[in-house]
């Protein structure tokens, strides 16, 4: 009984998920980006927070554009950028890739390549909770411009 009510439970999520990731749905999310698990040589630990927007262009493809924030101990960096999804729509899995430019002060500019993997755990028909992994590559100084880290953010498919 246990197995049945659990596959059940699975389905219903999976469903769930493949609707909201069909051709014309709009995409907004805010994420914290770190929450003082991001590393890189250069800044350690660090908290930041990310504003997302994308658009489904078919089926389980979506492109978006972001704004970011990261704080460190010294300085402030500022993201912004854009990318694109893939989202497995059996499961919520998903995995992207993103090319941003950072600013944080004169010296500091980085232009990243960022992917990511996350999944998108549906708390409703229209909102998720996403944590993720992600790389930020930098293209500039790979040593003290890249990082990689942890994210949670909340989304909302309309």
């Amino acid at each position: 009984m246990r197995k049945l009510m659990l596959s059940l439970l699975l389905m219903m999520v999976a469903m769930g998920a493949k609707a909201q990731f069909e051709k014309g749905t709009t995409y907004v999310a805010a994420s914290t980006t770190s929450l003082g698990l991001s590393y890189s040589s250069s800044e350690k630990l660090n908290f930041g927070l990310d504003f997302t927007g994308g658009y489904f262009v078919q089926s389980a493809w979506m492109l978006y554009g972001k704004l970011g924030y990261d704080h460190t101990r010294y300085t402030d960096h500022f993201q912004m950028g854009v990318g694109g999804r893939y989202y497995f729509t059996q499961n919520g899995i998903y995995m992207g890739l993103g090319l941003q430019y950072e600013h944080a002060t004169k010296s500091v500019n980085n232009l990243q390549l960022c992917p990511e993997v996350g999944y998108a755990f549906f708390v409703n028909r229209f909102i998720t909770i996403e944590p993720a992994v992600y790389y930020h590559m930098s293209l500039n100084d790979f040593s003290d411009g890249s990082k990689v880290g942890l994210k949670l953010g909340l989304g909302f498919y309309f």
